[in-house]
């Protein structure tokens, strides 16, 4: 049924041909991804095993291993196994009493080690369990996975990792909107069989994600995440939008989707015209829905499956839908007449966006990026600096104490 909705709206998406699909030119350049300038750090070589032993030993006594200890592991990683270990020692790092000192150049590390090493699915795992890791990395981090995923053309791996920037709130960079924007049309352009949860998760991104463009593909983004929220609260109540989600709790998504309509419609704004035939498929199958639930033929166990979660208020929107549906029309006349449809799709408004925006955006984020690496490089000798000099007192005490000892035996 998910399938079906898709195909009016991205059947041009899936027949256009767009070059920068195979030169890839579009995508984060060349200098974006460069190591120049990480791989430029003092380097630190350490011997795994003896770190492991030294770390294995410190919990085992139950004391706390130190961020740098954590660090000088995930900065020597050379192969695909010893990913698998540095894994296991972020979790205990995590779940210990210094957990709240994992470096964010440790988190940017760990992300380059586990692409430089094939181990991709290492680095979404613990993205995904960023609280049992803790793994919250920056926008230019998160920007390199987003890519690497687009450049194999993994485009639901891709929406997984814009799924945990919208949870975070953070499209900050233009880089980073750009990026998801693409990853999320370029996903829908496969035309994928929807669950609940991921309509939810895909809506809320490209809802979020779309606020930040004050464009026609800002709006257009919007009009389709609202839809998908707005299909979520027709079918399983508000709750089921808003939990765990950074949403608005109030009904009417399907309204806010038809607000963005009415904007476009006085501004001089264009909406792509496959998210107006989408919301029009998802129209018509609400209200086939909908009239199906009013004939009173359900059986019995369909009765039974109904989301008890399902308030009046809930029902009070439902009831709604050929308000929804009417408005809809009108809004839809009006634009066309009004030459306020664009008939490029979705993905081909974002990719004119990106060969627009994404090189200018790159130059601030590769300033910002060598003077964070620059800062990240001062901590570290900081804290160098201060555990050699916790080492040399520790030791003073050591034989202060051992002097001590032998003076006493003397007298």
């Amino acid at each position: 049924m998910a399938a079906s909705l898709w195909k009016r709206c991205i059947k041009s998406a899936v027949n256009v041909k767009f070059p920068f699909i195979y030169a890839r030119r579009w995508l984060l350049s060349a200098a974006y991804t460069d190591t120049k300038v990480w791989e430029a750090r003092e380097k630190h070589p350490e011997n795994l095993a003896v770190l492991a032993e030294t770390m294995d030993r410190t919990y085992e006594r139950n004391l706390p291993v130190s961020s740098l200890t954590v660090s000088r592991f995930v900065d020597n990683i050379t192969s695909r196994e010893e990913v698998d270990q540095a894994e296991y020692y972020l979790y205990k790092f995590r779940h210990s009493p210094n957990c709240w000192y994992l470096r964010d150049w440790t988190i940017h590390s760990w992300i380059r080690q586990c692409l430089k090493y094939g181990a991709k699915e290492k680095a979404m795992h613990t993205l995904k369990n960023k609280v049992q890791y803790g793994i919250f990395p920056d926008d230019f981090t998160i920007n390199m996975l987003i890519d690497s995923y687009i450049k194999d053309e993994d485009f639901e791996s891709a929406c997984s990792v814009v799924e945990e920037v919208m949870l975070q709130e953070a499209f900050d960079l233009s880089s980073t909107q750009i990026l998801s924007l693409y990853a999320l049309g370029a996903y829908l352009a496969t035309r994928p069989q929807l669950s609940v949860s991921k309509e939810r998760a895909v809506g809320a991104s490209l809802l979020i994600c779309g606020m930040t463009q004050d464009n026609s593909v800002g709006l257009s983004a919007q009009l389709f995440g609202n839809a998908l929220l707005g299909k979520v609260e027709m079918s399983k109540g508000i709750h089921a939008v808003f939990k765990g989600m950074p949403l608005y709790w109030g009904h009417g998504y399907l309204s806010r989707a038809l607000a963005v309509m009415e904007r476009a419609a006085a501004d001089d704004i264009k909406l792509s015209k496959d998210m107006i035939e989408y919301m029009n498929d998802l129209l018509q199958e609400l209200s086939s829905t909908s009239n199906t639930d009013s004939s009173g033929e359900e059986t019995a166990g369909e009765e039974e499956k109904k989301d008890d979660t399902v308030d009046e208020d809930d029902e009070a929107e439902r009831a709604k839908l050929p308000q929804y549906a009417t408005r809809f029309k009108e809004l839809s006349s009006q634009l066309e007449s009004e030459g306020k449809v664009d008939p490029n799709s979705f993905l081909t408004s974002v990719t004119t966006l990106a060969q627009q925006n994404l090189e200018a955006a790159e130059k601030s984020d590769l300033e910002l990026y060598e003077s964070r690496v620059q800062a990240w490089e001062a901590e570290r000798r900081l804290l160098i600096q201060r555990e050699k000099e916790m080492k040399e007192k520790s030791e003073q005490e050591k034989q202060e104490r051992l002097a001590a000892k032998v003076a006493a035996q003397q007298t």
